[in-house]
């Protein structure tokens, strides 16, 4: 099917992004030039629609800067599944890791954190722990390691964590399978899309689907408690 074509004016009806900003992009490289008819009469296509929405997604959503959606923009065509430049804000953004987190090594972990060697191995060992590598620790596994401690100081063994551990790798695994489903058929039509329901999937859907059947599991036992 042939692409569509467009006056600015309805790029920025169908986008919600201004002209102005539009023309910037075009001129910073992420938008392909307008296709000209005239000196002062240029078309756009779907396939501008669709990066608009990508480039507005990437920035509002992920924080992205031009020049890191420019150099994913220029792999686009190649699968974004084998492609790191495509993955890379995904993988950062799936690893939470805050951008101004300190990073220690397993020895200036354990001194600074005043961290039992022993429950460290054994964290690491049920994969409760998993630090970005085996020399890359952040405050983030403190924080996992001070909520284990809080368990056994009230008398609680922590197997709940370990139990997510293994439902984790199942979620995980459908979530692969998720991506390759979305990588096999990229274009440019789809581009932004496939984008967005990757991201959306893993952190919007997941955390709505997740927290509201823990919340309906819990509103439903109060309910049962107070009608006793």
């Amino acid at each position: 099917m042939n692409s569509l074509e467009y006056k600015i004016s309805e790029l920025v009806s169908k986008t919600d992004v201004p002209k102005s900003t539009i023309l910037y992009y075009i001129r910073e490289g992420l938008l392909p030039e307008a296709k000209k008819l005239k000196s002062n009469v240029h078309r756009y296509s779907d396939e501008h629609i669709e990066l608009i929405k990508y480039i507005k997604y990437m920035k509002e959503q992920i924080g992205s800067t031009n020049e890191q959606i420019k150099h994913e923009l220029q792999n686009k065509n190649q699968s974004f599944s084998s492609s790191f430049a495509m993955l890379e804000p995904l993988m950062n953004a799936l690893s939470t890791v805050p951008v101004n987190s300190t990073h220690y090594t397993k020895k200036e972990f354990i001194k600074n954190f005043k961290i039992d060697e022993t429950l460290l191995e054994n964290l690491l060992k049920d994969e409760i722990l998993l630090p970005i590598s085996s020399e890359d620790f952040t405050q983030k596994e403190a924080s996992i390691i001070e909520l284990v401690e809080n368990f056994k100081n009230v008398g609680i063994d922590y197997e709940i964590l370990k139990s997510y551990v293994f439902h984790a790798k199942k979620l995980s695994m459908l979530e692969y399978q998720m991506k390759i489903q979305l990588c096999i058929h990229p274009s440019n039509e789809n581009f932004s899309t496939l984008w967005k329901i990757m991201f959306e999937t893993l952190f919007n859907a997941k955390e709505y689907i997740f927290s509201r059947n823990t919340y309906k599991l819990f509103f439903n036992s109060l309910k049962d408690e107070i009608s006793r």
